[in-house]
């Protein structure tokens, strides 16, 4: 078999298998199931259009419907925008965040504030300025201690401060235009601070603000323990004693003032004396002469 003959066998066993080969592989991409590239499948939920604070009434100028992974669905969200109406809001909504049953009123419970309070608690209002406010620092879902100086002029006692009630929510800072102006973790400056307490706390805070004056600590919100302090006297401040001395200023009060002691007169110097040697014939004597 000559050169040629050979060079033509060749290229024809070599298209032989290429055309084997490529069959092959058409036959196993060909088994393969089809892969879907079809979107995500999604649902309508109701989100707020912008920021909305505690107590709002929502209106349709408050929502709108938004696209949801339905695989991921929010527990207790809404699909209709008729079903949040004229509700009110018992937490505060970031935009864009989907509205759930948790954080609205139930229906014909109204808005604002009332419907945010769980039964058995109550709220109370103090007033406050920016030093009491913890420099504006306290903001509604902050949990602070309230604490009271207290002072008995009359029975001249001396002062005392201790911590009344401990680990109270705020509800609200200021008034609701200074609520909605302020971003998240921004000063709130205000003069009335609302408070989620307990009846017996209630009375407690009216007590303190109206015997004395109070004053807010802010505390960390994963710090839960109860404070309990023996509380902070003027004297134990100072570091003197808070009975003796009252008692002793009294005592100086109530007795009288002590006579003078007059100086017993100094006794007359003894007179000095002498020893005189007498002789008289064969006898001899000593007398004593002054």
């Amino acid at each position: 078999m000559d050169r040629n003959k050979r060079t033509t066998v060749v290229v024809i066993i070599a298209v032989l298998l290429a055309a084997v080969a490529s069959l092959g592989m058409y036959r196993v991409v060909a088994a393969r199931p089809a892969v879907e590239s079809s979107a995500p499948r999604t649902v309508d939920v109701v989100v707020a259009q912008r920021p909305l604070p505690l107590g709002t009434r929502v209106t349709r100028d408050h929502v709108k419907l938004a696209k949801w992974p339905a695989d991921t669905q929010v527990t207790g969200a809404f699909a209709k925008v008729d079903e949040v109406l004229d509700r009110g809001l018992i937490a505060t909504v970031a935009e864009n965040e989907p509205l759930t049953a948790v954080k609205l009123a139930p229906v014909e419970a109204g808005a604002g504030l009332p419907p945010s309070i769980p039964q058995g608690m109550r709220a109370v209002s103090v007033k406050v300025n920016e030093v009491i406010g913890v420099a504006g620092f306290v903001v509604p879902g902050t949990r602070v201690d309230v604490m009271a100086t207290l002072s008995n002029r009359q029975a001249q006692q001396d002062s005392v401060t201790r911590v009344v009630v401990s680990n109270v929510q705020v509800l609200t800072a200021g008034t609701r235009y200074d609520q909605e102006n302020a971003k998240d973790g921004k000063p709130i400056p205000s003069t009335v601070v609302t408070l989620l307490v307990s009846p017996e706390d209630g009375e407690r805070i009216a007590l303190a603000a109206s015997e004395g004056q109070i004053m807010l600590t802010l505390r960390n919100p994963l710090d839960t323990s109860q404070t309990t302090t023996a509380g902070t006297r003027t004297t134990a401040l100072l570091g003197q004693p808070s009975v003796a001395a009252p008692s002793a200023r009294r005592a100086a009060r109530v007795s009288p003032p002590a006579k003078p002691v007059e100086p017993e007169p100094a006794a007359a110097p003894a007179p000095k004396s002498y020893t005189v040697e007498a002789i008289r014939g064969a006898k001899r004597s000593e007398e004593t002469v002054r």
